[in-house]
């Protein structure tokens, strides 16, 4: 199927995330779906059917047939009235469709099924635009300062005397385990706010993602594409403390390829483990409220270095954004903190604004 073809293209040459792919299977079959609701699921005009990822039986021919511009206006309807009482759908989310319908139809093209995108003709319904979420400069110092007792040598030092203990969940592992496990969540927090990088590359980092000569991070973004982030000495530090500690739990010495950071129990991080490990970390500081995710992180360290002065070509290299436009939706952030200053600051708007002297 057509469809099957642009998930593999996506996977194997765009080199899409897992997770991606996934997003953008469930809203090509939910497309399917939509085409399929009147015509009962079956299949016509002589081809054998296929199914679309997730369901939605429908051919390569009526597919082809259904991509028309009064066809997506009706779909983008479809989306938003409930999808037959499957609920409806934000604006937001009915551009995502919309856009992994327009780039299914850009493939279609350079493979010769299409002669012209028809999404392109479609008007897209007008989302709110949200500011990104992050957390003042404030109180990260002082989740770093309540912290710190769990990166130290100190108790690195106490949990050396354990010896080996990965994977070992008997009585007498508990103290050791749960001092791995606060230093491991430490040093999440500390890696996704320094770096800026996703919860993705957080996860696929390997022990040759480190530099030491230059004390960088190697990273592969989206699209496989690398970039290297530079660290601050406090972070490098960390790590290799950390890897001591990793070194001391698995009783032996680890190959480059092997993950760089890794659960009590030996095995790679997987993204539940570190949503869990942020929100534990950042749940008791009063100061740190809202969402708490990787995510935010990133667009603290983003805040943080934009605030300071840093240039948006500079930040969207760092955080391996494809375009300046990515990027750019940090400076509504710095426009707003400059309002407040400018307010608290400028003599007549501390007045109220008011004319005359």
């Amino acid at each position: 199927m057509l469809t099957d073809s642009y998930i593999d293209y996506i996977s194997k040459v765009r080199r899409y995330s897992g997770r991606t792919c996934r997003i953008y299977a469930d809203a090509l079959a939910a497309f399917c779906r939509f085409c399929t609701r009147d015509a009962g699921g079956g299949a016509s005009g002589g081809e054998a059917p296929g199914e679309a990822p997730g369901g939605g039986i429908l051919s390569d021919r009526e597919l082809l047939a259904n991509l028309i511009p009064s066809r997506i206006r009706e779909y983008e309807v479809w989306l938003m009235d409930g999808r037959d009482g499957a609920g409806r759908l934000d604006a937001r989310t009915v551009n995502l469709h919309l856009s992994v319908l327009s780039g299914f139809c850009r493939f279609l093209l350079r493979e010769g099924h299409l002669q012209a995108n028809p999404v392109r003709t479609v008007r897209r319904p007008k989302a709110e635009k949200r500011l990104p979420v992050f957390y003042r400069d404030a109180s990260m110092e002082h989740y770093f300062e309540r912290t710190a007792h769990s990166a130290s040598e100190d108790e690195l030092a106490v949990l050396e005397s354990f010896g080996p203990f990965v994977g070992n969940r008997s009585e007498s592992a508990r103290t050791p385990v749960e001092m791995y496990e606060r230093r491991l969540r430490r040093l999440i927090i500390s890696l996704l706010h320094a770096s800026g990088i996703r919860r993705s590359e957080l996860i696929g980092l390997n022990l040759d993602s480190l530099d030491a000569g230059r004390q960088t991070l190697r990273v592969r973004g989206k699209g496989d594409k690398m970039r290297e982030i530079p660290l601050i000495s406090s972070v490098w530090q960390e790590i290799l403390l950390y890897l001591h500690s990793v070194d001391s739990m698995v009783g032996r010495e680890r190959t480059s390829g092997e993950p760089l950071l890794i659960t009590a129990s030996g095995r790679r991080l997987y993204p539940a483990y570190v949503d869990r490990a942020v929100k534990q970390e950042l749940g008791s500081d009063d100061g740190i409220t809202g969402r708490r995710s990787p995510h935010v992180l990133r667009h603290t360290l983003a805040t943080e270095l934009l605030d300071a002065g840093t240039d948006l070509n500079s930040i969207k290299e760092l955080l391996g954004h494809a375009s300046l436009a990515a990027t750019q939706v940090y400076t509504h952030n710095s426009i707003e903190k400059l309002k407040t200053v400018y307010n608290n600051a400028h003599p007549r708007a501390k007045k109220g604004g008011s004319h005359g002297d």
